[in-house]
Parts: structure tokens; sequence; C-alpha cells
């Protein structure tokens, strides 16, 4: 199969290239060569390439900037979704588009399941339930796939590089003590764990809405206290106390979700999050 990536360069992009590349060919795009808010450079490059399936990555994720700029945000994560959306009906392609956890605002307290409804706290959120329902409405070979909690080998540009990971190591490694916060729950999954996922989706064509998370969760304090244990590394870690680093955007402070369509389907592939994160370690030495 062809596939296309929007968003090739970034770290979800990334993953995807290098396990799609092994059996399919693969054209991963940056924003440059491929500006989903840019309609004739979509239509050129579609026309192009002709993909059997797309993989929209590409999104503005910087919270405190959607924050700032809702118009830029809706532009990129809803109005550039609905076009590529329109065009991948016009050449008959599957569209993968990747969405978040943040379509939630993280009340319920247990695993979101895909037939719950969203009720997104800040912008970012809304701008991307936005493209959810824009692709979903424009052609019926869509699957959204909304992910959650991410890091990866590769660099996330707009949050300065570095994952929560590098910096838990990165701060071990400069001071005798730590404060993580332990409110907030979430499911850790690396990008490479999402993209053998998402190649499990387009193999076996299947649409809709889907949540594709490792299995499990844990604080932000539990993933940084599992890291140092799989690391050996005898930092002081503590506990802050609620509301100790005040966030500038209001956050779901629950964003687990749960992979119910995919196990509905016998296609769920995700490995438990400490598994996710002991393989990542090992990738990176």
């Amino acid at each position: 199969m062809k596939f296309l990536v929007t968003g090739g360069n970034g770290q979800l992009g990334m993953d995807i290239d290098s396990v799609f590349c092994q059996s399919n060919t693969v054209f991963a795009l940056t924003k440059e060569q491929c500006d989903i808010t840019n309609t004739s450079q979509i239509k050129d490059v579609m026309a192009r390439i002709k993909p059997d399936c797309v993989i929209n990555t590409a999104a503005m994720h910087h919270v405190e900037k959607c924050e700032a700029d809702p118009f830029l945000a809706h532009a990129v994560n809803g109005i550039g979704t609905r076009s590529l959306a329109q065009e991948c009906a016009r050449h008959d392609a599957h569209l993968i588009h990747i969405s978040t956890d943040y379509v939630f605002n993280g009340e319920k307290r247990v695993p979101y399941v895909e037939s719950d409804a969203p009720s997104p706290l800040n912008v970012y959120g809304n701008s991307k339930l936005s493209g959810e329902h824009y692709a979903l409405s424009s052609w019926e070979k869509v699957s959204v796939v909304r992910v959650g909690g991410i890091y990866g080998v590769h660099p996330c540009r707009a949050k300065g590089g570095l994952n929560f990971v590098q910096l838990m190591l990165k701060l071990a490694s400069e001071r005798p003590h730590l404060r993580v916060v332990d409110d907030e729950i979430v499911t850790p999954t690396p990008t490479a764990a999402i993209a053998v996922q998402l190649q499990r989706i387009a193999e076996e064509g299947v649409y809709g809405l889907f949540h594709a998370t490792c299995q499990g969760q844990c604080s932000w304090y539990a993933f940084a206290e599992r890291i140092f244990a799989l690391r050996g590394i005898t930092t002081d870690l503590q506990k802050a106390q609620p509301g100790e680093f005040p966030a500038k955007v209001a956050r779901p402070g629950y964003s687990v979700l749960e992979n119910s369509r995919l196990k509905q389907l016998d296609i769920d592939c995700m490995p438990k999050w400490e598994d996710g994160l002991e393989e990542y370690l090992n990738t990176v030495g």
C-alpha cells in the first residue's frame, strides 16, 4: 500500500514512517511539503502521490498557544482536517486522523470509551473535537484515533524537544530532589506502539472512532517512579501537593481511555504502559 503521512517529521509521524516503510511505500511529509491549512497544496500532493491511505498527525497541539490563538488552532486542527478528509474522499483514500484524550473533561474518573460524550476544557480540545466531526462527516472511509500521554524516541518540537521521560531523566541528573504531581491520572503511551496499532487499523480497513492507548493507568508521579526504578535512579522523588504547580490552561485531571472498539474487533495490540516504557528505555539506551 501507499501511505501519505502529514506531520512526517513529528515524534509520531517519524515512528509511523519507520514502522510502515518496512512493508509499504511511505511519503512522510513535513508542514513545508504539505501544510493542511493550504488547500491548493493538499490537492497537488494528493494528485501527485495518489495514496491508498493518509495518516494525519499534523496538528497545533501546544495547549497554551492554542488558547492564545483559537482561530489558528481551529484553522489547523479543524478546517485543515476537513480539507484533508474532503480530498481523501475525492481520491477514495482511507483517512486515519489522530485526535486526543483532551476531548474529555476528566470528570468521569473511570476510563472513557468511544461512546462517551466529549466535553473539552480548553481550545486545543475543542479544536481537535471539531476536526473529528469534520473528518467523520466528510468521508465514510475515516478512522479517528484518539491517543494520550504520548512520548517517543524522536523530539516533540512543539514542547521544547523533551518528552516526560527525558525531562525526568534530565532533572534527576541535575537535582537531588524532585516533586511530581500525583493527582493527574494518565496512560503513558509510546509513539512506537501507536504506530504499530495504526498499521493494524490500516490493514484491517476499519472506520469510525477509536481509542488507542496503552493498557492501565497511573499518575505522573507513579510514571516518574517507574522510570527511576527501571534506570536505577536514587534521586529523592516526592509527591507534589494539589495545586503546587498550577496549569496556565485548564486540563483534564483524568485522561484515561479504554480501547473498547479495538477490543471488540479483536485488533487491540497496545501493550501495558509499564511494558511500553521498558521497551522505550531499552531503545534509547
